[in-house]
């Protein structure tokens, strides 16, 4: 009896557990499928953009890779990084040639959705956007 209430419950959490994608194309482990993402759109080219995104997340955690996703053109950029021992993925992408928009994707290491960290990095994000303009 208690070995089938172990089988039920071990299949209830690999159905519960998931897989969804990142704003950087990758897949991650997700226990919940809620939101956890911010999307921003600034007036500004995509390197500058590019360039606060990096610094911000340096300042709030660690940057551990920048990459140009595989199946995009040079108009997108991304970088995973840790903030609070949270993932953090950003994807900036050009819209027009003077505008980009930013995408910041949080989960916990358990696969949780953390809107909270990704308005936090968002924020900073546009922080250094506008030291930058000064």
């Amino acid at each position: 009896m208690k070995w089938n209430l172990f089988a039920v419950s071990a299949v209830l959490i690999a159905v519960a557990t998931g897989c969804v994608s990142t704003v950087s194309g990758t897949h991650t482990a997700a226990v919940t499928p809620s939101r956890d993402y911010v999307v921003d759109t600034y007036d500004r080219p995509l390197e500058q953009v590019y360039t606060a995104a990096v610094t911000a997340l340096q300042n709030e955690g660690t940057l551990v890779t920048e990459y140009i996703p595989h199946d995009e053109t040079n108009a997108v950029k991304a970088l995973f990084g840790m903030v609070n021992d949270r993932k953090v993925w950003i994807r900036v992408e050009a819209v027009e040639e003077r505008a980009s928009e930013v995408t910041v994707q949080s989960r916990s290491k358990m696969g949780v959705s953390d809107i909270d960290t990704a308005h936090e990095v968002a924020k900073d994000i546009a922080l250094q956007l506008q030291q930058s303009a000064r």
